[in-house]
């Protein structure tokens, strides 16, 4: 199954230094850009960060970046 665009731009958030994040791949979750289990069954699943320091991010909106989680731009070829 493939991933559903989320929103066609990236998502700024927040980040803290040494937690764990759970951002969702597959673009179902109603929590975006983070999981909330909508993936199960489709055979997609989030993918796991950790954040080395606190600071801004901005986290794949689209799903199709090819440097998950994080925005490459790939958006703007949508």
């Amino acid at each position: 199954m493939d991933a559903l665009i989320a929103q066609k731009g990236p998502f700024q958030v927040e980040v803290e230094a040494g937690e764990e994040y759970y951002w969702c791949a597959c673009g179902r979750s109603q929590k975006q850009p983070y999981c909330d289990g909508s993936h199960k069954g489709t055979g997609l699943a989030p993918q796991v960060f950790k954040a080395d320091k606190s600071k801004t991010v901005f986290l794949c909106g689209c799903k199709r970046t090819g440097k998950s989680p994080f925005c490459d731009g790939t958006h703007g070829k949508l």
